[in-house]
Formats: structure tokens, sequence, C-alpha cells
């Protein structure tokens, strides 16, 4: 009859608990939170330094193998590569349409008009009237 009598008071108790009775506090349960926190922060700044040395190993090991081959980071060839299209050669087929001299290419209709005039005067008499026509 024990048992069941122990049982039954913890029964209604928890059942006081779900009908939105007052609930037990624990008077250490803020400074065990606060401590679980304090655990959860210094174990990430751990894990970050830890990342951070890890990252620092392979970046020594990547510049070894960049030194090695004459490799350059790839900051560094875009860096370059910036700099190459800022200053374009003279006469460079990847130069802006604004580089392109006035006169040249503006005039393509009249430029193909006088070459088929040339080329006509140059062919015989009844092939000349051809292509008039």
């Amino acid at each position: 009859d024990q048992p069941r009598a122990l049982l039954c008071a913890g029964a209604t108790k928890d059942m006081g608990k779900m009908l939105g009775g007052e609930e037990e506090k624990d008077p250490d349960a803020q400074k065990k939170e606060e401590e679980r926190q304090e655990a959860l922060r210094q174990q990430e700044e751990e894990r970050k330094a830890k990342h951070a040395r890890m990252e620092a190993e392979r970046e020594k090991v990547r510049q070894q193998i960049r030194d090695k081959y004459g490799l350059k980071k790839k900051e560094e060839k875009e860096a370059e590569e910036k700099a190459a299209l800022e200053q374009p050669c003279e006469g460079s087929l990847t130069r802006p349409k604004k580089a392109i001299p006035a006169g040249c290419g503006d005039e393509e209709e009249e430029e193909e008009e006088s070459i088929l005039d040339t080329v006509l005067k140059y062919l015989p008499g009844p092939l000349q009237d051809m292509f008039k026509k």
C-alpha cells in the first residue's frame, strides 16, 4: 500500500503543476543556467581559436606551395588583371568602343558602295551592264 500512496502523491503534485499551480522553484536554477551559458561560450571560443590555428597552418602550407611553384594568390591575380584592363594597349583588340577614332567604321554603307563601284570599273562592258540593272 505504501508505494501506491507515494505514487499517487507524486502524481497529484505533478497534476497541480500541469493545471497551472505553483511550480517549485529551484533556488540554484538561475546560477546553474548562467554557468551552463558560460560553459557554452567558452567552448565556442575554444572551437573558434582551434579553427583559426588550423587555418593559419593551412595557409602556411599553401604559401610554401605557391613559393615552390611560383604561383600567385587569387587576390593578387585579380589585382593584376584589373590593372591590365585599366591600361589598355594602343591598338588592342579589347579596347573600348570610345577609343575608336572618328571616321573609322562610321560610314560602312558608303564604303561598300565605293568598293562595288571600283570593282565594276574593272569588269568588261557586258558584265557592268548586268550588275547595274
